[in-house]
């Protein structure tokens, strides 16, 4: 393949190739709402799925939540890449069991990964300094704004309320079940017009 009066070799040209696809892939993840919004509506329908299908497989979980100041929950975050990846979802603020606000999660990364996953997160504010906080930013960056503790419920899948003492902690529900060893930094949060 010639470039610029230069021949190409096969790596390269596969290279420059991978490049664009993992640049136009991570592109489209990440990019605000534009061929990834949902309705108020469908938002909120799958915040409550998620919200159910977390009291019943955890125990204790319900009466955790009733201790929240507030609640975030993004159903259905995808995450995807070949080599460069991003992940994007919208979500809802809960406070006292009602929507407050919609919001848009986002995030790059670069290194070893291909191919998609779907996941649930749940943010859970417990003192009422950390919900402001978060309702008052115009663009909420988990480690550099705020640090998100996400819990490890062990084998029991249960939650005791009692023993959590951290302003903001987080949840993430894969398809198996809750997550571990994940990280939620460096993930932005976006208030959403809906």
């Amino acid at each position: 393949m010639v470039k610029g009066g230069t021949v190409m070799s096969g790596w390269h040209l596969w290279k420059s190739i991978a490049w664009a696809v993992c640049l136009c892939l991570a592109g489209s993840l990440v990019l605000p709402q534009a061929s990834y919004a949902r309705t108020a509506q469908e938002i909120d329908a799958g915040v409550n799925a998620v919200l159910d299908q977390f009291m019943k497989q955890v125990k204790g979980s319900r009466e955790f939540l009733q201790t929240a100041r507030g609640v975030l929950v993004f159903p259905g975050v995808i995450k995807a890449g070949i080599g460069v990846g991003g992940e994007y979802g919208e979500g809802a603020l809960r406070i006292r069991g009602k929507t407050a606000a919609y919001y848009s999660i986002a995030a790059a990364s670069i290194g070893l990964q291909l191919g998609a996953q779907k996941k649930d997160i749940i943010i859970v504010f417990l003192q009422d300094q950390a919900l402001s906080s978060f309702q008052a930013s115009q663009g909420w960056r988990i480690g550099a704004d705020a640090s998100v503790v996400l819990i490890d419920l062990g084998t029991d899948a249960s939650i005791d309320s009692s023993k959590v003492n951290k302003p903001i902690v987080g949840f993430v529900i894969g398809q198996k079940g809750l997550m571990y060893n994940l990280t939620l930094e460096g993930s932005k949060i976006t208030k959403l017009k809906k």
